[in-house]
């Protein structure tokens, strides 16, 4: 019997349209999946139970409607679970997001929030897969919107603006999120202006999105963020029906304890309030607040160096967050022989398997001060941009996934892991 999908460079959005819907087996808890299988590539572990619950609950914290950020973990069975957690919009980036969630989903409501376009995925996204709205941050962008839906022409001719939804990314002053994302996209204030009384007679829905940077942990940066649309608004003075807080939610990781949600929510529901738009539809795009804990990975020690452990994963697979960026991430160990390790821990750097020097990972990785070649690591918080940066690089692109039912790594109060090896199951 199959008990798990093998993949070449994990991502769904480069296997065929047959393999993403292949089915797989659940197992009662990844201390399971390592007595049964003693698995040489990496394994990614996903938790559709968890995954399905993560989003009810944000979805009943957010006082609008929440668009799942594909790009951040595209795997058929996260879809499903998000779906099965109420998630009904979701924003996608690029054509093949769009036809993935659409065959998935005929009833989803897909939004194309990618701020520049190619032609023919505006015309693919329109025309093939019904999506209705787009973001924009430039005056060329809404010119190629215009043409390739053919949106001017038809509101040209009868005065009246037909179903094309148009959202205007504005530029935001860099933030203290983990990740800035002030750089690349959004129109300045002066731009934004003239883009929305440029959009306004085109639209059926005219919004105004940004976005505060990836794992924000300050939730006053909401506060400022809808200040500055509010400054847009008035500016602009046309009817605005839609305002988009973007993503950026943080969650827990050993080195970082965000405020709880409800501080998030306080702020964007207050400063929504403060923009007087009472008819008005409130979006949010959540990816690793909805993923990240929904989804592992699990490596092997290869070698030991001294405090530093050789693993069967890194940077340019399932851990590239924790090259460059310094994430951390809570682990545990697991035995081959089941036994349990009665020794301290010590922090621990990785090295991954590509003949690249690069391919390191400082932590400190907290676990037992006995782990040796064989041993395995279950890295939790990935089902956030674990499998959606994964390459194939050095030939190391094969990586397995199974759905699991036991809980997430746990982590303590203060979002420290709890560092202990686990015995396999009898």
């Amino acid at each position: 019997m199959e008990m798990l999908r093998v993949r070449s460079a994990v991502s769904p959005l480069r296997r065929p349209a047959d393999d993403r819907a292949r089915s797989v087996t659940r197992l009662p808890r990844v201390g399971d999946l390592i007595a049964n299988l003693r698995p040489e590539d990496p394994v990614h572990c996903l938790r559709p139970a968890v995954l399905a619950e993560t989003a009810r609950a944000f979805r009943a914290a957010f006082p609008g409607e929440v668009l799942y950020a594909v790009k951040c973990n595209a795997d058929p069975a996260v879809l499903r679970a998000l779906w099965e957690g109420g998630v009904r919009h979701f924003d996608c980036a690029s054509p093949k997001e769009v036809a993935l969630v659409r065959s998935m989903f005929a009833d989803a409501e897909i939004h194309f929030m990618h701020p520049v376009k190619a032609r023919g995925a505006i015309r693919e996204a329109w025309a093939r897969h019904g999506v209705r709205d787009f973001v924009l941050d430039s005056a060329d962008e809404l010119a190629k919107l215009l043409a390739e839906t053919g949106a001017a022409g038809a509101t040209a001719a009868t005065g009246v603006a037909g179903e094309l939804g148009l959202i205007v990314r504005i530029a935001l002053p860099k933030s203290g999120a983990v990740i800035d994302l002030s750089g690349k996209f959004g129109a300045s204030l002066e731009d934004a202006v003239s883009l929305l009384r440029a959009a306004r007679p085109q639209a059926a829905r005219l919004g105004i999105s940004f976005h505060v940077g990836s794992q924000c942990l300050d939730p006053l940066a909401w506060r400022q963020a809808l200040d500055i649309t509010g400054e847009v608004i008035r500016a602009a003075g046309v009817a605005i029906d839609i305002i988009d807080v973007g993503g950026g939610f943080p969650v827990a990781y050993p080195d970082a304890e965000p405020p709880a949600l409800g501080a998030f929510m306080a702020e964007i529901e207050e400063g929504f309030e403060r923009l007087g738009l009472p008819d008005a539809q409130l979006w949010a795009e959540p990816g690793r607040a909805l993923v990240a804990g929904g989804g592992s990975v699990v490596v092997q020690v290869q070698m030991r160096r001294g405090d530093a452990l050789y693993v069967n994963d890194g940077v340019y697979g399932s851990l590239a967050d924790a090259g460059a960026l310094g994430f951390r991430y809570p682990v545990r160990m697991i035995r081959p022989d089941g036994g349990a390790a009665d020794v301290g821990v010590v922090g621990f750097s990785f090295y991954g398997p590509t003949c690249d020097s690069a391919d390191a990972m400082r932590g400190p990785f907290y676990l037992p001060a006995d782990i040796a070649e064989g041993d395995w690591i279950e890295i939790g918080q990935l089902g956030a941009y674990g499998a959606s940066l994964r390459t194939g690089f050095n030939g190391f692109d094969q990586a397995r996934i199974v759905e699991v039912g036991d809980a997430p790594l746990p982590m303590d109060e203060i979002g420290h892991p709890i560092e202990a090896d686990i015995a396999l199951a009898a």
